[in-house]
C-alpha cells in the first residue's frame, strides 16, 4: 500500500477513535516534562531531527517536551544516560540505531548492552550516507571518479566524520580496489574547505548535512550507500547500481529504558507512527534524502539486533581500531 494511502487511513482512524485513548494514556503518564535525549550537539543534523519530533510529540502526549543534548563518546554518554533513567516513559532517546550497533563493536567495553538495556519504541526513518565531491571538480559519475582515483593511487584522499562514513569509504575502497587514504574530521562541515581546495578528493558524509550543501551548490552527490534508491530523492544513484556493491542504511529510532511498561511503549509507538504518517513529516524527512520507516516495537528491536550482527563485519572491513 502506498504511504500516502496508509497515512490517510491512519489519520482517519485517529480522528474517529484514537484521539480519546491518546489523551487517556497521556493522563496516565507521571506529572512533569518528557525529555527527548539527543546524542549530538545542538544545531547538528541529528539535533534538528530530534527537535522536529519533540515539537510534533508535544500535543499528542499533552506534555512539555524538553530536548537535552548529551554529546560525547560516540553517543555512549547519551545511551548510558537513557539506559539508567527511570523506566516511566518520561525519558526517550532519539538516535541512529546504526550508531548504537556500531558502538557495540568499536568500544572494548560498551557502557551497556543496548539490546538488554533499551527497548525500541518506533523506527523513524531510513537514510544513506553519501559519496560527495566539490561541484567545481570534473567528475559527474562514480565511474569517472574511480578512474581518476586509480591513477592517483595512494596520493588520493577522502574525508569522513562519522563511523558510517568511515565504513562506506572502506567498502568503496575495497570493492573498487583503490588505495585512497582516509582523513577523519570532527564534524562534516570541517571537511568543506579541504574538498573545495582539493586537499581531499571526495567525502563520505551524512545526508542531513549533505543535502543542505547540495541545495546551495556546495557539494555534488555521486552515490549513496543504500542498496536501493530513496523514494524521497530518487534522482540520487546508489553505489550498487554503479558497480560498487553495498547496502548500508542508517536509521533513526526512539528508545526507552527496557523496563518501561509495554502499554507505554505501545502508546508512544502509535504517536510516533501518527507523526510519520503526516505529509508534513514526509516532506521534512525528504529534505535530508530520508524515507519514513514505520514499524512496531518488536520489529524495531529486531532491526537493532540484526544491525549489531552486521556491524561486526563492517568494523572489520573498515579496520576500525577498538576504543576505550
Amino acid at each position: 500500500m502506498r504511504i500516502a494511502t496508509w497515512a490517510a487511513s491512519l489519520i482517519a482512524a485517529v480522528a474517529l477513535g484514537g484521539g480519546a485513548s491518546s489523551i487517556s494514556h497521556a493522563q496516565q503518564l507521571p506529572e512533569g516534562d518528557i525529555k527527548l535525549i539527543a546524542a549530538f550537539p545542538a544545531g547538528s543534523g541529528s539535533d534538528i531531527v530530534v527537535r522536529y519530533f519533540a515539537d510534533k510529540l508535544k500535543p499528542l502526549a499533552n506534555r512539555t517536551i524538553i530536548v537535552e543534548n548529551k554529546p560525547g563518546a560516540g553517543g555512549n554518554i547519551a545511551t548510558e544516560f537513557v539506559a539508567r533513567a527511570k523506566p516511566d516513559g518520561m525519558t526517550i532517546y532519539l538516535h541512529t540505531g546504526s550508531s548504537m550497533a556500531a558502538n557495540m563493536h568499536i568500544f572494548r567495553k560498551p557502557p551497556v548492552d543496548v539490546t538488554k538495556a533499551l527497548q525500541a519504541v518506533a523506527t523513524i526513518n531510513k537514510q544513506a550516507f553519501m559519496l560527495v565531491v566539490h561541484p567545481d571538480k570534473p567528475w559527474k559519475t562514480l565511474a569517472e571518479l574511480t578512474a581518476y582515483l586509480k591513477e592517483k593511487g595512494d596520493k588520493a584522499t577522502y574525508g569522513y566524520s562519522a563511523t558510517s562514513g568511515n565504513v562506506m569509504g572502506a567498502l568503496y575502497k575495497e570493492r573498487a580496489k583503490l588505495a585512497s587514504v582516509p582523513v577523519a574530521y570532527k564534524m562534516a562541515s570541517d571537511s568543506m574547505n579541504d574538498l573545495a581546495s582539493g586537499a581531499i578528493d571526495y567525502g563520505l558524509l551524512d545526508p542531513q548535512f549533505t543535502m543542505g550543501q547540495v541545495n546551495n551548490n556546495r557539494l555534488r552527490v555521486l552515490g549513496i550507500a543504500s542498496g536501493e534508491r530513496q523514494k524521497s530523492n530518487p534522482e540520487l544513484p546508489t553505489m550498487r547500481e554503479q558497480g560498487v556493491d553495498m547496502d548500508l542504511n542508517g536509521w533513526f529510532a526512539a528508545f526507552v529504558p527496557s523496563a518501561t511498561p509495554r502499554a507505554t511503549v505501545d502508546q508512544f509507538n502509535k504517536w510516533f507512527n501518527q507523526i510519520l504518517a503526516s505529509e508534513e513529516t514526509q516532506k521534512f524527512l525528504a529534505q535530508f534524502a530520508s524515507d519514513p520507516l514505520i514499524s512496531t516495537p518488536d520489529e524495531a528491536q529486531a532491526r537493532l539486533i540484526q544491525e549489531i550482527d552486521a556491524w561486526g563485519e563492517y568494523v572489520r572491513i573498515a579496520n576500525i581500531e577498538k576504543q576505550g
